[in-house]
């Protein structure tokens, strides 16, 4: 008798089992290269059945060395293009043509090559496919009714976070190490259970990291080389909300049903943002719209009528393409990271679906930074109209986004007039930040609330408007007071005091018609206060001394721009310090940096700071 057992029977030990109970006493088996290849390939990557297929060619070759059966290897490796191929069939082919060459029996336990090989009338025996795992969740006993996630490790203690949201804590929840083989044995025992069971699914399959999903349970297993130990984070969802339990919840409930709309729910980790995520789409739902989510890994628990998406071949864009064939009223975006996901959010909500992603910031403006630079500047309002920001499993701030064409707050001139994105507080409709170009930079400006004395964002740009006028015909320092909104006070070299004001005042006079505001000009000793050297500013330049919270930078000077890195702040807005003074306000693009093209007064005043030598800082703003 001679047998051709393909990948999965040795995978399954189904030869030795066959071997044991006496079917294949004195048979000849013939182990194609094709199978080795395979098995090596995957005990390579780190997974199991790789490994387990190779303890059934060990437990062959013992029967073979006592006589019991005749063990040879056949036929030659697969290439590289077959082994990339396998998932085709291409490896089952090079099996299957082994068994039809060498007259052969092919034993599988794989439903498909067998209907192939009875096609091509080659003889088959098909075995069931062992069932692994314990078709339970093997952790779930570590869980109790506050306990969000789970947290092993080979060679510590389990942990856990536990409590009410907000309010979690990071604990102990068991004295006894977990050694490498329990670990083993979990992280096995998930996986098969995930693949055996109609109540999981594997999410993401890569060697050394597996996602699966499990009733309500998101787990991940990482492994060696990845990880440098086996570790299982089991995480699932501890409420379960409606939008009526929320603040501003009717507000809400008419602004999402009155029209598709654009929407950011933002907040930190374990905020509850996927958990209010799950209240809008149910709700949404529940008011006549059709309803799909867009989830890598799929973890939001939302009712049989959603249809929940992942990544088409790994690619979101490709799942947006499959949606706008399906056309949802409401697509949920969770989570929304990467300037790729901008992108496809972006694109779907432009195509006129409404559009709710989950993105992590600390603040509810932050969320709204992160599309700066990713989506066109006018387009924002258009792509996001609404953003919630979530603290503590509760609705902290809700913003509404427009687009006005008007003179930024602050400013003066009716020429200095741009489109502007203006945030208000979603119940008070008061306007809370600002979005607009400034000398090429986008900038985002914190609207103070009346009577406060602390010096504005918008104030600041106003000075660096007229700083940058009176620099362009003064030659010394120049320094700029704001006494209100229609008057400043320049202060400049006593040498340059007559070329500013010109011959009858002419030159000042048209410096003043182009901004729209009354300037005194006066020399730096006429200033008030303490004096402090030349070349360093002071009157309302200063920023209140936070220098402790800016991080250091050393700006690079090319042939068009001067340039401050600041990897891992995309999107951010922050402020360019010398020497604890401040200088401008921008934010950082998508490259990680901020360009400021030489030859600006901004670039100017840089380019001094740094050939002083000054410490120049970037803080947030």
């Amino acid at each position: 008798m001679k047998i051709v057992p393909d990948t999965s029977a040795v995978i399954d030990g189904r030869v030795s089992e066959r071997v044991d109970d006496g079917t294949f006493d004195g048979a000849d088996v013939l182990v194609p290269e094709a199978v080795v290849s395979e098995l090596e390939s995957q005990a390579n990557d780190g997974r199991d059945t790789g490994w387990e297929g190779l303890s059934e060619l060990q437990r062959l070759a013992e029967f073979a060395d006592d006589g019991v059966i005749e063990l040879k290897y056949v036929g030659r490796r697969p290439s590289a293009g077959e082994t990339k191929g396998a998932h085709e069939g291409d490896i089952d082919a090079l099996i299957r043509d082994i068994a039809a060459e060498r007259s052969a029996k092919l034993l599988t336990s794989d439903v498909v090559q067998a209907e192939v090989a009875k096609a091509k009338g080659l003889s088959v025996e098909y075995v069931e496919p062992v069932v692994r795992g314990s078709g339970d969740l093997i952790i779930e006993r570590f869980f109790d009714d506050q306990t969000m996630s789970v947290h092993l490790k080979t060679d510590t203690k389990p942990k856990a976070k536990r409590g009410a949201i907000g309010e979690m804590h990071y604990q102990t929840i068991d004295d006894e190490v977990t050694d490498e083989a329990t670990m083993n044995e979990w992280a096995d025992d998930i996986v098969n259970s995930a693949r055996a069971s109609p109540d999981g699914f594997i999410e993401l399959s890569e060697p050394g990291m597996n996602i699966v999903q499990f009733r309500d349970y998101r787990i991940a297993v990482a492994r060696p080389p990845f990880a440098d130990g086996i570790e299982i984070t089991a995480v699932r969802p501890i409420v379960k909300t409606e939008l009526e339990d929320y603040e501003f919840a009717d507000e809400l409930r008419d602004r999402l049903a009155e029209r598709q709309r654009g929407v950011l729910i933002a907040g930190s980790p374990g905020a509850g943002k996927s958990t209010f995520a799950q209240a809008v789409a149910e709700f949404l739902n529940d008011s006549d719209y059709a309803v799909k989510t867009m989830e890598k890994p799929r973890d939001l628990q939302v009712g049989p009528h959603i249809t929940q998406y992942t990544a088409l071949g790994g690619d979101m864009a490709k799942t947006a393409d499959s949606l706008l064939l399906v056309r949802p009223d409401y697509t949920i975006y969770d989570e929304v990271r990467k300037t790729e996901d901008f992108s496809v959010f972006s694109d779907m909500r432009l195509a006129g679906v409404g559009m709710v992603g989950v993105v992590h910031a600390t603040r509810a403006i932050d969320a709204l930074q992160r599309l700066v630079g990713r989506v066109e500047l006018g387009m924002i309002p258009q792509v996001v109209d609404t953003v919630v920001y979530i603290e503590d499993g509760a609705v902290h701030t809700v913003y509404d986004v427009s687009t006005e064409v008007k003179v930024p707050e602050g400013l003066f001139a009716e020429d200095l007039a741009r489109p502007v994105i203006q945030i208000r507080d979603f119940e008070t409709g008061t306007p809370k930040y600002e979005i607009y170009t400034f000398n090429r930079q986008v900038v985002t400006v914190p609207l103070g609330e009346e009577g406060d004395k602390k010096e504005s964002g918008v104030s600041r740009l106003a000075k660096q408007e007229i700083e940058r006028e009176i620099r362009s015909i003064a030659r010394g320092h120049v320094e700029v007071d704001l006494k209100g909104q229609n008057r400043a006070v320049v202060y400049v070299e006593d040498d340059d005091i007559s070329y500013v004001i010109g011959k009858g005042g002419g030159r000042i006079s048209d410096v003043e018609d182009r901004l729209g505001i009354d300037i005194d000009v006066r020399t730096h000793d006429e200033k008030p206060s303490q004096g402090a050297p030349a070349g360093q500013s002071t009157g309302g330049q200063s920023s209140g001394g936070q220098s402790n919270d800016g991080v250091v930078v050393t700006p690079e000077v090319t042939s068009r721009h001067v340039i401050v890195r600041m990897d891992g702040h995309v999107g951010e807005t922050v402020e360019v310090r010398a020497n604890d003074q401040y200088l401008f306000t921008a934010t950082v693009g998508r490259g990680g940096d901020i360009q400021v093209s030489r030859g600006s007064a901004i670039a100017e005043e840089l380019e001094d700071a740094i050939d002083k030598k000054q410490q120049i800082t970037v803080v947030p703003a």
